[in-house]
């Protein structure tokens, strides 16, 4: 299953520390899941305060 931050995002970079494949990085307005490396564990998702990480 694949992830994906939506604009509820609030840049506070708490999924990006959580991240042990290091697939999460700041884009133009919010942080972006790089699908080629995500492990897709769902740790992003537990540490995330705005819930502005979903499946695709």
């Amino acid at each position: 299953m694949a992830f994906n931050i939506t604009s509820d995002c609030i840049a506070c970079g708490a999924c990006s520390d959580a991240c042990p494949a290091g697939a999460i990085h700041m884009g133009d307005d919010h942080y972006e899941i790089d699908t080629s490396a995500c492990l897709e564990c769902g740790a992003c998702i537990d540490t995330c305060p705005s819930g502005a990480i979903v499946e695709k």
